[in-house]
């Protein structure tokens, strides 16, 4: 599989965020990522709401789960330890919550503003192992354009 081309997917994405709506440009970023990356079978935010909870927000792929409590899953332990966390084979974690059983693999990029935990965005591959350092790099650049362009507060 080729590496995308993330300097190139951060120009397109400034180019694409042209509002401050977090909602407008949290669909357009789902929407853009589903299009661009390669072996993807979701692209989503979730949004902290309430404390200790993530709610769904704009995604692209199958109907998700929602809420995710901090102390589940991939995105809940992304939540809490406001760290990315890359997962090659979603089965092999214990608390994994398997909202597409076709999901292997996993990358989820805490989204902070102000010091305060606005979301995450998920990313989940069909292909265990898909995500390399390089996407998660891309990605987390790719998040930081998003919070710079949005009025997220």
């Amino acid at each position: 599989m080729m590496q995308p081309d993330y300097a190139l997917l951060a120009r397109q994405l400034e180019a694409l965020l042209d509002t401050r709506d977090w909602l407008t440009n949290s669909a357009q970023t789902c929407a853009f990522l589903m299009q661009e990356l390669p072996d993807l079978n979701w692209v989503g935010f979730y949004l902290q709401r309430q404390p200790e909870l993530l709610c769904l927000g704009p995604f692209q792929g199958k109907p998700a789960c929602h809420p995710i409590p901090f102390s589940k899953g991939v995105c809940g332990a992304a939540a809490r330890s406001r760290q990315t966390q890359r997962v090659a084979d979603v089965h092999a974690v214990e608390d994994h919550i398997a909202c597409d059983a076709d999901s292997r693999a996993e990358l989820v990029v805490p989204i902070v503003v102000n010091d305060r935990l606005w979301g995450v965005l998920d990313l989940d591959s069909p292909r265990e192992g898909r995500f390399s350092d390089a996407d998660q790099a891309g990605i987390e650049q790719l998040v930081a354009i998003f919070i710079e362009k949005s009025d997220t507060q």
